[in-house]
């Protein structure tokens, strides 16, 4: 009888140990080490996992990089245009997509509606959903509620790996999902679902079959308490693309980040609204920020920032107000609060203003992370006008990277952030000089250049 082998585990960062550790020292985590007993698998019980590259991308050795043939990839529409700007343009065959996000955030909703769209436009395939948590009747509810074609969707309830790589060989579907990669295991592997080593070779097993098919493949998985994806580290590396979906707490939107694509651009980003027929794309993200910004409010600011290749217009508010404590508090939503304070004390010393003493909130409207250096100018701006408490006039905006010396710096991008703006009606902006070398002004809007802190407000002001 074959001798097996026990270990212990991280759950969190695969950090290994021959007994069980209450801390973890890898990832410092505590209470993450889980048992695992693996057998040593017998001749012949691997031959299935062997990665077979198909007979057009085989070769006898290494090739110079000249004589590779590198021909552009039809990329596959799933059809929701937020999804594929995300992808990078689409799905690419064999391609190995892992979507992450909080529970109940909409991957299993999202990817179900996704199936749906790439069945309607494949004539010849079919495409596999994969469910290792929900039952059959589970699934068949919810694409009742969002009206999927459910002749075209196929529905396979199973959590064993080498089922579910037959399934497919045999089905050869257009697309597949499977949900979730915690729920499935392989049985030669005597562990666990979820854990390490049952996550990575299941992992490995689908990203051979994905390669070697030409089947773009989605992996649902869990997150920790603390948002990041559940399991092993080498999880991400192995796949194509990571995806993450996330919601700010009682708003109905959902953006959807790639944080790996091999495929395209991690820029992008996909807004969703969340509705009772299912997710629904947000066309333009810039007005629904807007929507219920008031007018005539000191402290607010509407900064044109960038995400990716598309110009997102939000709101960034500021309240300033004298501390009653010894400490003044700072608290940012969506900005970061180290830069907050920086942007306090440049304010402080190059443009005059009494802001040490105050406490200082500051806060980006309707869920967003922003994160760019252009965000500089917008929250200085809503500080000074929470200070004087005084509005912006209306129709202006204001974008750019402030220094230590109270210098603007240019961004990239400006034409793209202006046009955007004169979408939307705006007919004013404030940015720094450097920004004004060879741009193109929309037309009907007043374009104003200032080199430092004090130029820009009182450019704002009419000082």
């Amino acid at each position: 009888m074959a001798k097996t082998k026990t270990q212990h585990r991280c759950i969190d960062c695969g950090h290994s140990s021959a007994k069980w550790l209450g801390r973890c020292p890898g990832c410092g985590a505590w209470n993450t080490f889980q048992e695992e007993t693996a057998a040593p698998a017998a001749k012949g019980k691997n031959e299935n996992r062997t990665f077979r590259l198909p007979e057009a991308h085989k070769v006898s050795g290494p090739v110079a990089l000249s004589e590779v043939s590198a021909t552009a990839t039809q990329r596959l529409a799933t059809g929701i245009s937020e999804f594929d700007r995300v992808l990078g343009g689409g799905l690419v065959p064999g391609a190995l997509v892992l979507v992450g996000g909080d529970p109940g955030i909409g991957k299993s909703t999202l990817l179900l509606q996704a199936l749906d769209r790439v069945a309607g436009a494949q004539s010849e395939k079919s495409v596999i959903y994969i469910s290792g948590e929900e039952s059959p009747e589970q699934v068949k509810l919810r694409a009742d509620r969002l009206k999927v074609d459910s002749r075209r969707v196929l529905m396979f309830a199973e959590t064993r790996a080498d089922h579910i790589v037959q399934a497919v060989e045999k089905e050869n579907p257009a697309a597949i999902v499977v949900d979730s990669i915690q729920s499935i295991y392989d049985p030669e592997i005597q562990s666990a679902p979820g854990s390490v080593s049952q996550i990575r070779e299941v992992a490995a097993r689908f990203l051979y079959l994905a390669k070697a098919r030409g089947i773009p493949t989605f992996l649902v998985g869990h997150v920790t308490k603390d948002g990041a994806l559940a399991g092993p580290r080498v999880l991400e590396h192995m796949v194509d693309t990571v995806l993450y979906f996330e919601s700010s707490s009682g708003h109905p939107y959902r953006i959807l980040r790639a944080h790996k694509n091999r495929f395209g651009s991690t820029n992008e980003i996909g807004v969703f609204e969340m509705r009772a027929e299912g997710l629904c794309e947000v066309k333009n993200p810039s007005e629904l920020f807007l929507a219920e910004r008031p007018e005539d409010a000191p402290g607010s600011v509407v900064l044109p920032a960038l995400e990716g290749t598309r110009p997102v217009l939000v709101e960034v508010q500021a309240l300033v107000s004298p501390t009653n404590f010894g400490t003044p508090r700072r608290t940012c939503l969506g900005f970061d609060s180290n830069r907050a304070a920086l942007l306090v004390a440049v304010l402080e010393r190059r443009a005059g203003l009494q802001l040490l003493g105050c406490d200082i909130f500051v806060n980006v409207a309707g869920g967003m992370d922003v994160d760019e250096p252009a965000a500089d100018l917008a929250v200085a701006v809503a500080l000074a006008s929470s200070l004087r408490n005084r509005a912006l006039p209306k129709g202006t905006l204001v974008f750019g990277e402030v220094g230590l010396a109270g210098e603007l710096r240019g961004i990239t991008q400006p034409e793209v952030r202006l046009k955007e703006a004169a979408k939307l009606g705006f007919e004013r902006a404030i940015l720094p000089q450097a920004s004004l070398r060879k741009l193109e002004k929309p037309k009907g809007m007043e374009v104003v250049g200032a080199k430092d802190i004090e130029q820009a407000l009182a450019a704002i002001f009419q000082e």
